[in-house]
């Protein structure tokens, strides 16, 4: 009897310092995750108001991003992006918004993000 007890006593030790570890871990990776950065996007090739909120829900479908806006259209329209370093790049925002296909065509890709 004294056996089981001594058991079950040392299980739930073991349990208990292993719920408290990955609590701690999980603490540890919000604080990481927590900061943004944002970037203004000037971006050439829109023409109308669809392409506007087509690349917009491109970027902001993108793990990491939280919003996109439209700052200004016009010839060069810009974008307000504001994203999570940790789960993304400037590099793969640019590359979501050149791959996204024309209103007119869709096999067209008519943004070029000016750097």
């Amino acid at each position: 009897m004294k056996f089981s007890n001594l058991l079950v006593l040392a299980f739930i030790f073991m349990l208990a310092s292993t719920t408290t570890s990955i609590a701690q871990t999980t603490n540890e990776e919000v604080q990481v995750t927590e900061t943004t950065l944002k970037i203004t996007a000037k971006v050439k090739g829109v023409t109308c108001s669809t392409d506007l909120k087509t690349i917009s829900g491109n970027v902001e479908k993108l793990e990491g991003v939280s919003t996109c806006t439209v700052g200004k259209a016009g010839a060069t329209s810009t974008f307000e992006i504001e994203y999570n370093p940790a789960l993304i790049t400037e590099e793969e925002i640019y590359a979501a918004i050149q791959n996204t296909s024309g209103c007119k065509n869709p096999d067209d890709r008519p943004y070029k993000v000016k750097q």
